[in-house]
């Protein structure tokens, strides 16, 4: 197959794309003491072909770090060691956001630094475990302290400031990680959200979170600038799909679209396991949205140039292809065969599986 749509510029705002493949964000647990470093940014790097690469979840606030070693975007050290990542990708060639993603209930006290917590939009467990450095294996979840209003107008500012500091790092624009079940997506669910006040109950108050983070991150840092990732089939970190879930995601991306954000990207995770979401709702929400739309979700080439053919989406988002082939796209132009991922060093520390990855001649 010919990939002409594929390789296509596109435009988002003021930033022109040099193709439609995205990377999507993947967590990759590198950042030390939850600061990014210069094996990430050769990591980054080593991407820059995609049209757009969006970067693993990074903490907007001390509150919304959950894993091992993600980083963060909320001091100084944090924003200078982001610069070598920004500088890097840009000097390959390459445009790229910062993906903001607090973790909310996804975490564990092990994890958070000195002077954070664990707070999430109601006190209620994720079932499941998570992995801390400090014991060198796996935790239960432990139940989060509720948000008290204050902590709700302190996270949302949270974004605000994140988004900020994502500029002055040198990033081309952020995305708000309203997927797979972290602090966005938990205030969205009417399974993590049980909240009486005026961000929970119907579904119109739990939109309100996300909404409120979209509005006040495009005031502070322009609209074009910000794109949001939602998951409304996702069935990761003890969430799954509810009654009237359908019309709550369209309402959403209705007033998502009113905001004039830089794009929406719809991801659908039934390649690994979880419900697939229906044709009939990607295009709901694409025309909701009205704007740039980006599919994800277990895509390969010829995929991807059908859908975009088909005006099906904007941009395609690839992930697990990206991890083992940093030179993606050029295996897709030359019909080459994809190295396969390592998946023993997807969040392990260091260069094995992660920049190592050979590349063609």
């Amino acid at each position: 197959m010919t990939y002409n749509r594929l390789f296509s510029e596109y435009k988002i705002g003021d930033l022109t794309l040099k193709n439609r493949a995205v990377m999507a964000p993947m967590t990759r647990s590198r950042a030390i003491d939850n600061i990014p470093n210069a094996l990430m940014a050769e990591y980054y790097a080593q991407r820059a072909d995609a049209g757009l690469i969006i970067t693993e979840g990074t903490s907007p606030t001390v509150n919304g770090i959950g894993y091992s070693r993600i980083p963060g975007i909320y001091s100084d050290a944090q924003v200078e060691g982001w610069k070598q990542v920004t500088k890097a990708v840009h000097d390959a060639g390459g445009a790229i956001f910062l993906q903001l993603m607090h973790c909310g209930r996804i975490a564990h006290p092990d994890n958070i630094p000195e002077g954070g917590k664990m707070v999430a939009p109601s006190a209620i467990a994720a079932a499941g475990q998570m992995y801390t450095d400090s014991t060198g294996g796996m935790q239960d979840q432990p139940t989060p302290a509720a948000m008290t209003a204050a902590e709700v107008e302190d996270a949302i500012e949270g974004y605000v400031t994140a988004a900020k500091n994502a500029i002055e790092a040198g990033f081309d624009g952020i995305e708000l990680h309203g997927a797979n079940g972290y602090l966005i997506n938990q205030f969205l669910s009417e399974i993590s959200n049980q909240r009486d006040d005026e961000f929970g109950g119907n579904a119109q108050n739990r939109n309100r979170f996300a909404l409120e983070v979209a509005r006040r991150t495009a005031m502070a840092i322009g609209a074009k600038r910000v794109g949001i990732r939602v998951s409304p089939y996702g069935a990761f970190n003890d969430l799954r799909p509810y009654d009237g879930i359908d019309e709550q995601y369209v309402e959403l991306a209705t007033e998502l679209g009113k905001l004039g954000l830089g794009y929406l990207h719809m991801v659908d995770h039934s390649a690994m396991g979880a419900p697939e979401v229906p044709d009939s709702i990607k295009t709901e929400l694409q025309k909701a949205f009205g704007g740039t739309f980006i599919l994800s979700g277990g895509y390969d080439a010829d995929r991807a140039e059908s859908d975009l053919e088909a005006g099906r989406g904007d941009l395609v988002a690839f992930g697990r292809p990206y991890l083992s082939n940093p030179d993606l796209l050029n295996r897709f132009k030359k019909g080459a065969e994809l190295n396969p991922p390592n998946f023993d060093t997807f969040y392990t520390p260091g260069a094995v599986g992660y920049t190592d990855y050979p590349t063609l001649a």
